[in-house]
């Protein structure tokens, strides 16, 4: 392998990591485990944004990386574990659809992915290709998890593998500003917020965390 692959293969590698921990994510039925394995998932993003500052030249992206670190691999799984241990979700949680069905969605929604970026940005260069496909991907599955999971929890963990592909996406693409990179976790700390007072009310109203029961308040049954 020559140093001029060296910054494509890297970079595939970790965006392919961060694609494989969304299908374990989207497979994953346990809660506690679930959160440990959106923990891992913000450790690669951090050394994916600390490569890419690398490859790019772009010392602002090292401050990205330090902050993915913080907030998607302490920060957030360590708030999600306490919520667990309060609302004592030590259990498996079975999916709306069921692994297989959803397992085989994603893999389409991967599929539609790569063909939606790759010929869009055919005159782009050949890492930030791929990497815009990879984060396409990490985003759709981030977005299906969301909704084949009726725990709230699950779905707050969904919603942020969904933002973890946005910032892929961001810190693949060469001269991001800072401050939109700023912006975006300041953004991933005010959902975390909102989801955790949304999962409390729930708790509180229905004790539990299930979201099939807000169904009949939906307005949709008589």
């Amino acid at each position: 392998m020559t140093f001029g692959q060296l910054p494509y293969d890297v970079a595939h590698l970790l965006g392919g990591c961060m694609l494989l921990l969304s299908f374990v994510l989207l497979y994953q039925r346990g809660v506690a485990a679930v959160v440990n394995i959106f923990a891992a998932q913000g450790a690669v993003l951090a050394a994916a944004a600390a490569w890419q500052g690398f490859v790019q030249g772009a010392p602002q992206l090292y401050l990205t990386a330090l902050i993915a670190f913080a907030a998607k691999a302490v920060l957030i799984p360590l708030a999600l574990r306490i919520l667990i241990r309060r609302l004592d979700l030590h259990r498996n949680v079975e999916p709306a659809f069921g692994i297989g069905p959803s397992m085989i969605a994603g893999v389409a929604l991967v599929a539609l992915a790569i063909l939606v970026v790759l010929p869009i940005t055919a005159g782009s260069r050949a890492i930030a290709r791929e990497d815009l496909a990879l984060a396409l991907s990490v985003v759709l599955l981030g977005m299906l998890m969301m909704i084949t999971r009726r725990n709230a929890i699950l779905q707050v963990v969904g919603l942020m593998s969904l933002e973890n592909g946005l910032i892929l996406a961001a810190v693949g693409v060469a001269g991001m500003p800072l401050v939109v990179e700023l912006s975006t976790a300041a953004l991933v700390m005010l959902l975390l917020v909102v989801a955790g007072v949304f999962v409390f009310q729930i708790r509180e109203r229905f004790d539990t965390v299930d979201t099939a029961l807000l169904d009949p308040h939906r307005g949709e049954r008589p």
